[in-house]
């Protein structure tokens, strides 16, 4: 699933190259790809035709265009948006209108000026899809709200995290991955903050100090950093920004991916074990398990 970095390389992009243009139709070519919207997909088309995408948002993981009137340009008058699941393979590409269609398109839309490109929603495994949802007064689409501020927003609260961390009984990978806790955090980037932490993924939030606690936050926005430099990781063709390039911090991984593999700090063979129906990668010397865990 693509986390924080692949999203926000995404939402640049459409920032870029679609912000302020103003739909002149949709096409919606697979009907899953609008099953979140559950009027349809005539009725998603029916609402974008006209509405100009004023601004390209992001919370964690979760990318949405906001809405306006033709011609509007200030997200604070946006009162509703689109809603954009990327799921395992969904990809949202700004390409030019003559291009052939990609075998998987699955909604298009076009504008009314004359820059000659179009927004494609195209997913292989149709797990993703776009929706149209009304804001809350704080400028979010109403089925995300809860959901909590990531560590790169400005308006992180650090304090409050901590404290809330300290509360927490569980273990600190799924405190990471809890979405209400902190966003955009996955299973990649939590191993990798982890590894840099040199805390183990069972390691009790309680048993925490708040020092090492605020140490482990801090690795969590480097590593997020730095693989917003680098374009996103990509483990296959799939995860692209909008003019279908690949991220390359696969490249610079510590831990997750790295079965067996010497551990780049202490040479010893990285370790993967099932975590979640998915796996945890870890050093055994670097991150000592807790005496609980197994």
């Amino acid at each position: 699933m693509p986390e924080l970095p692949e999203v926000e390389v995404v939402r640049r992009g459409l920032e870029r190259w679609v912000a302020g243009r103003t739909v002149a139709g949709t096409e919606v070519l697979h009907p899953r790809a609008v099953r979140r919207h559950p009027a349809g997909g005539e009725d998603f088309a029916a609402r974008l035709q006209g509405r100009t995408i004023v601004a390209a948002r992001r919370r964690g993981k979760y990318l949405w265009l906001p809405l306006g009137s033709e011609g509007e340009s200030d997200p604070a008058d946006a009162d509703a948006s689109i809603l954009g699941h990327l799921g395992m393979s969904g990809q949202l590409l700004v390409q030019p209108e003559s291009a052939p269609d990609e075998k998987h398109l699955r909604i298009r839309i076009r504008f009314t000026d004359s820059l000659d490109t179009e927004l494609r929603f195209v997913d292989q495994r149709t797990f993703g899809g776009l929706s149209l949802h009304d804001n809350t007064p704080d400028g979010l689409p109403d089925v995300i709200a809860h959901i909590a501020r990531d560590p790169l927003d400005p308006a992180f609260d650090d304090a409050a995290f901590l404290a809330a961390l300290k509360l927490r009984r569980t273990t600190v990978k799924r405190a990471l991955l809890d979405q209400s806790l902190i966003s955009g955090v996955g299973n990649i980037y939590a191993d990798e903050a982890l590894w840099r932490a040199r805390l183990h993924y069972e390691r009790p939030t309680a048993t925490l100090p708040r020092p090492r606690a605020a140490e482990l936050l801090g690795h969590v926005r480097d590593v997020m950093n730095a693989a917003l430099d680098a374009g996103g990781t990509s483990f296959d063709s799939l995860y692209v920004n909008v003019n279908g390039q690949s991220g390359y911090f696969d490249r610079s991984l510590d831990a997750y991916g790295r079965e067996d593999e010497a551990c780049h700090r202490c040479g010893t063979p990285i370790r993967r074990r099932p975590w979640m129906n998915r796996s945890s990668y870890f050093c055994p010397r670097c991150q000592r398990a807790p005496r609980a865990a197994s």
